[in-house]
């Protein structure tokens, strides 16, 4: 008998988690699998739980949430015998899409009851760790303008991009690779273990999670005009064929700037020195992964992404309706 502990974010992403223990227990036959349910009620929790939960030795360790909170799961499920599973219950849902979980709910519980898994890398940026991407820049001050807001979604983070484009400078880096030194002004810098920061955006089309390397995403300063087809390119995969993006593949790098600022590490923002460095640990994560049957299209994938952002919508819109703002009650 496998038992299996599922830990829940209940307030990440935009979608509703009632049905979760339904489809759940539903699913799961009580003669192969012993299910546990932990519910993280603070920034950090998620990782003390899924220590705990390794400790007691489960089998799997599931992750019901967004990036934030696989990040946190996942932290305390590397260099173990414990296979990770992942719900997909955020706004990015990045490392979900890389590994090509699907986001509905009940099928991304059935791959994990399949127990199909493959090992791959993690990264370190200084004592932080991520398992798709992080970056300086324009990404990570926007990361830390989203992590405000009261609602999630792809809606309030195009609003951070648009209210913080105009008022933003580009820095100055060196960049010191395997074999190579760069010093460059520059927009953004991603470092991407995996391909996408999620919401389908890919950075970095041609990463490879499972290749021991890190592959860096360097932009040049944009003239306002470029952003629309450079926006088009991110979300069709075609980000690589810009000029403006510079590609290097390595190890380890190490990123010097003229004093401290924001990173973002998997989504999330942190405040770091001028100098960061980042190390790839290979195979390091045991994480249970679709069959090849089990792979959607990418039109179903498309069709999920329309859907939540509809129910984005509608919360935005209820969040302008004059009968939301009566604070009143009795």
């Amino acid at each position: 008998m496998k038992t299996i502990c599922f830990i829940v974010n209940p307030i990440s992403g935009v979608g509703a988690k009632n049905s979760l223990y339904e489809v759940i227990n539903a699913l799961c036959n009580p003669s192969e699998f012993k299910v546990e349910f932990a519910v993280s009620q603070y920034a950090g929790h998620a990782k003390e739980l899924a220590r705990e939960a390794v400790e007691s030795s489960v089998d799997y360790v599931v992750a019901v949430g967004g990036d934030g909170t696989v990040n946190e799961v996942a932290q305390n499920v590397i260099h173990t015998p414990v296979a990770l599973g992942i719900v997909p219950a955020g706004s990015g849902n990045g490392l979900a899409r890389d590994l090509r979980i699907p986001l509905d709910m009940k099928k991304a519980i059935g791959i994990i009851l399949k127990g199909s898994t493959t090992r791959i890398d993690y990264c370190k940026a200084n004592e932080h760790i991520f398992f798709c991407t992080c970056g300086v820049g324009f990404d990570a001050l926007v990361s830390e303008r989203f992590s405000a807001e009261k609602h999630r979604g792809s809606i309030a983070y195009m609003k951070n991009v648009i209210q913080e484009y105009a008022k933003f400078h580009p820095e100055e880096y060196e960049i010191v690779l395997d074999d190579e030194i760069i010093r460059e002004k520059a927009f953004l810098i991603t470092c991407a273990n995996a391909s996408q920061y999620g919401y389908n955006a890919y950075i970095a089309p041609n990463a490879n999670i499972r290749d021991g390397k890190v592959d860096i995403a360097i932009m040049s300063p944009i003239h306002p005009v470029e952003a629309g087809p450079m926006a088009i390119q991110l979300f069709t995969k075609q980000i690589d064929k810009n000029s403006r993006l510079t590609y290097r593949r390595s190890h380890k790098v190490l990123i010097r700037r003229s004093q401290p600022g924001f990173m973002h590490v998997d989504g999330t923002p942190v405040t770091v020195g001028k100098e960061i460095t980042v190390e790839t640990f290979p195979k390091g994560l045991n994480v249970i992964v679709p069959l090849k049957e089990d792979i959607e299209s990418p039109i179903q994938s498309q069709l999920h992404d329309i859907q939540s952002f509809f129910q984005e919508f509608v919360l935005w819109i209820e969040g302008f309706s004059p009968l939301n703002k009566n604070p009143s009650s009795k």
